[in-house]
């Protein structure tokens, strides 16, 4: 099983490439791809072709799929980039924990 240090709704820095230190929200999780989709970040063009009548084409701006290593987590806390540590309760359920504020997320 596949599982990533990221979900969906998080807010991320890019660590590298051409958006290197931008903030964003992650929109998509792909575990299987090891990739997820940050909102604003990572921009391609898509040719899109036009569907029913009526419909629009063209070129449309999207975000593309980034591999989940090169993105780090924002602790909503303090507000700094930050690994995730994992702290199990005493049910049995698993709590995520940031590592520079000790703060629970």
């Amino acid at each position: 099983m596949n599982k990533l240090h990221v979900k969906k709704g998080d807010t991320v820095v890019i660590l590298s490439g051409k958006d290197n230190g931008k903030q964003g929200k992650v929109l998509e999780v792909s575990p299987k791809e090891q990739k997820v989709i940050v909102e604003g970040c990572n921009m391609v063009t898509k040719h899109v072709k036009p569907r029913r009548a009526g419909e629009n084409g063209g070129i449309v701006k999207a975000e593309g799929a980034l591999y989940a290593s090169k993105v780090m987590l924002v602790c909503p806390k303090c507000g700094k980039p930050t690994r995730l540590a994992h702290k199990i309760l005493a049910d049995g359920t698993k709590e995520r924990l940031c590592k520079k504020c000790g703060e629970t997320f």
